[in-house]
């Protein structure tokens, strides 16, 4: 009979569990398009990566995965199955691609496993909604995990933002590829970005959510089908 594992002690040592590249998610697998764009030559070196990930920030997290985390969060603490059904569709329905909804599917998966194995402090009608989520989708089953954290939101979103930017200089590490100083150099562009990618997704209205990067979605598909890769997208 397995040993329940501890909890972190603080919100803190919550966060840096949840943003961790050690969290088994399986987030390490997947590049979001970064991979293509590679090969289609539209990322070439260090500096066409950070603006590409510094655009992906902004015009992906901030519009839409951001506040989605930031209205599940509050779905959760209120017990609000309705609205975490409908937050769910919502970023079910916006995956532009076969591959990236997959992404979002198997990653909310993984991590509904992880708070199961390690008998995370959900409470039962939390646990019955998480069930109901077939599948839960990354943001939406992070933020249960933020919300068992007792993390202030703006802390929470950080955490989850800067969870997706270290997956990602890894990938533009191995796919590009770059050595490790210039990854800390993206991934310093990045954090300086990301209060305000945070601030945005705070305040932005449900009305206002959008995941609109057609680039994006071009190359994504295009990886699909791509003959030599290393990512799952």
């Amino acid at each position: 009979m397995s040993a329940e594992i501890p909890g972190p002690s603080s919100a803190l040592l919550h966060l840096l569990w949840l943003a961790s590249p050690a969290l088994p998610v399986g987030g390490f697998s997947y590049s979001e398009g970064l991979e293509a764009a590679i090969e289609a030559g539209v990322v070439t070196g260090e500096d066409a990566a950070r603006r590409w990930l510094v655009d992906q920030l902004h015009l992906g997290l901030a519009r839409s995965e951001l506040p989605i985390v930031a209205a599940s969060l509050d779905a959760w603490q209120h017990r609000d199955g309705t609205t975490l059904h409908a937050l769910n569709d919502w970023v079910i329905a916006t995956r532009e691609t076969r591959e990236l909804r997959l992404q979002s599917e198997q990653m909310g998966r993984s991590l509904a496993e992880w708070m199961k194995v390690r008998r995370a402090a959900i409470d039962d009608t939390q646990a019955g909604l998480l069930q109901a989520l077939t599948p839960p989708t990354w943001p939406v089953a992070f933020a249960l995990a933020l919300a068992i954290s007792g993390a202030a939101l703006p802390d929470a979103l950080q955490a989850h933002a800067f969870a997706w930017a270290e997956n990602m200089v890894q990938a533009a590490l191995k796919a590009v590829p770059l050595g490790q100083s210039a990854g800390q150099r993206i991934l310093a562009a990045l954090v300086a970005e990301i209060p305000a990618a945070v601030a945005h997704a705070i305040v932005l209205d449900a009305a206002d959510r959008q995941a609109y990067m057609p680039m994006l979605a071009i190359l994504s598909s295009r990886h699909e089908t791509q003959y030599s890769r290393l990512f799952r997208s």
